[in-house]
């Protein structure tokens, strides 16, 4: 089976960190919820898959290719995205958007016109006048009207309300139906559940788990006991963590 991302044995070595080797895939049309503590090497992981750090050792393969080998090809085909975090806050969409459609090959104009009506976004205002929410769906425009084939995103629905969340993970949904793949990471319960397919495991530098929902589930309903929903399976992870 072809892969949309394959990562394997990716390490990071930093004085007070390791990222341990990390290895998982995902296919077209498949959403991963990525989890774990604050500092437990999501970030790290997620940078390294991108290049923003250079990882020490192990292989990423995007779309068939290697990445370091065919980084700007690539980037052609992929969108990311981080909540919480504002580029150019006092620039309006427009020009944001008149800046960033140059670097891409496959810039559809009619798509960015389709999401930005269906995400109900005023090109006209600028970033500081967006909400958490409005600001995640620009990102995702921008990602989705050059057509990319894989997203990945940190903590896409950070500080967002209930409300936004669920309307944001039925965004993941659609755009997994129609094959788009979606790396996320995430420390919210009912994102997973609303919207993962497989679940990715990290805790301190280390890739514990990484399997369909379902079969995480079960994993720790052995060790757990019981009939745990995801989110006490999360209190327990979380808990056994705080005690170590």
């Amino acid at each position: 089976m072809g892969y949309i991302l394959e990562v394997n044995g990716l390490t990071k070595i930093y004085p007070a960190f390791e990222l341990k080797p990390v290895s998982f895939h995902i296919k077209a049309g498949e959403v991963m919820g990525f989890i774990g503590r604050n500092g437990a090497g999501k970030t790290t992981t997620l940078k390294a898959i991108l290049n923003l750090v250079h990882p020490d050792a192990g292989r990423v393969c995007i779309l068939g290719m290697d990445y370091p080998d065919n980084e700007d090809k690539i980037k052609q085909q992929i969108g990311y995205a981080v909540g919480g975090t504002d580029y150019y806050k006092r620039k309006k969409l427009r020009d944001i958007v008149g800046i960033t459609r140059i670097f891409y090959d496959n810039w559809d104009n009619e798509a960015y016109r389709h999401y930005l009506a269906a995400f109900k976004l005023d090109e006209n205002k600028k970033i500081i006048e967006l909400s958490e929410g409005m600001k995640v769906k620009f990102y995702l425009t921008l990602a989705l009207s050059h057509h990319a084939k894989l997203l990945i995103l940190d903590e896409p629905t950070s500080g967002l309300d209930s409300v936004s969340r669920d309307e944001m993970n039925e965004i993941f949904r659609k755009l997994a139906e129609k094959g788009v793949a979606i790396l996320f990471s995430t420390h919210i319960t009912g994102d997973l559940e609303k919207c993962a397919d497989t679940i990715t495991y990290i805790k301190n530098g280390e890739l514990l788990l990484s399997t369909k929902k379902e079969d995480f589930i079960r994993y720790y309903t052995k060790e757990i006991g019981g009939a745990p929903t995801l989110e006490d399976i999360m209190v327990h992870i979380e808990r056994e963590e705080v005690n170590l």
